[in-house]
């Protein structure tokens, strides 16, 4: 470890999302290099009629996504061929992506002609709800949107390819709404954080543009805040939906955008970007670092 460098928190919670938009699953452990978490978003669904990728930023479409959950069924392992998953759907079936009739299974559950892919296709767009909060019905403002503009190509990121959450930041904004639940699972990710401090605050908004180092060797320079959607206040598993996540977000966080839009401040921001410095694997209860 680099003498200049200070502990600022612990790995409580590592999570991957075999397919994108859908739940995903907790890991002990993972491999983090430039294409982030070993296996994350390895898969989406893409609509055969528009060419977008499905995204549950798209709510009227596809919020089955969220209530969906995919599970590689054998470990995935680097420089291997990728393994198959296994999707339960939010209807309860099952399909594997194996299956030769698994696009037909996944469209009738959807409701829209789709396919599970791999590989995004050329110049990979996705469709988001951008409508005012405060907007009751009407016509949606729905927007294309193109994917991974902080990832490597071939990727089905929404941004960047590591997205790191405090405990903090979660107490926070449950101290301003009791009555919410504020899981990560609502905000989709990568890593877990707890902070060595014990004080509830928005703690990524301070790291950001910093390098932080987690393990021996994995390095994650934090390019820029997280701005939230609607799919934070989407039902997923138990949580239920709750619009007022979203409200209390975009009233109460912001921070500047460090690469994307040097300095403009970014509204309704939770957790933060990472770009992969140094890969490396993790554990869950690893020490993380700020490198000074």
């Amino acid at each position: 470890m680099n003498e200049s460098a200070r502990a600022i928190g612990a790995v409580v919670a590592i999570w991957r999302y075999p397919v994108k938009s859908m739940e995903g699953e907790e890991l002990d452990e993972a491999y983090i290099d430039e294409r982030g978490i070993l296996g994350d978003r390895a898969y989406a669904i893409v609509d055969r009629v528009t060419g977008h990728v499905a995204s549950a930023k798209h709510p009227r479409k596809w919020s089955s996504l969220v209530a969906s959950q995919a599970r590689f069924v054998h470990p995935v392992q680097a420089r291997a061929p990728l393994p198959a998953t296994s999707i339960t759907l939010a209807d309860g079936s099952v399909v594997d992506s194996t299956q030769p009739d698994k696009d037909t299974h996944l469209s009738r559950a959807l409701g829209r002609d789709v396919t599970l892919v791999t590989t995004p296709p050329p110049r990979a767009l996705r469709e988001a709800n951008r409508s005012p909060l405060d907007r009751e019905g009407g016509q949606e403002l729905i927007q294309e949107e193109p994917l991974g503009i902080a990832a490597a190509q071939g990727t089905f990121f929404d941004y960047a390819p590591v997205h790191i959450l405090t405990t903090a930041t979660l107490e926070r904004f449950q101290q301003l709404y009791p009555a919410g639940r504020f899981d990560a699972r609502r905000f989709r990710p990568n890593i877990v954080i707890a902070p060595l401090s014990n004080t509830a605050d928005f703690v990524e908004n301070g790291w950001l543009g910093s390098t932080l180092q987690i393990g021996e060797h994995l390095q994650l320079r934090l390019i820029d805040p997280c701005p939230r959607c609607v799919m934070t206040t989407l039902p997923q598993a138990d949580l239920p939906k709750d619009p007022n996540i979203l409200r209390v977000v975009t009233q109460h966080n912001e921070a500047p955008s460090v690469t994307l839009r040097p300095g403009v401040v970014l509204k309704g921001v939770a957790g933060a970007y990472g770009a992969v410095a140094e890969s490396g694997m993790i554990q869950r209860g690893d020490v993380l670092y700020q490198l000074l």
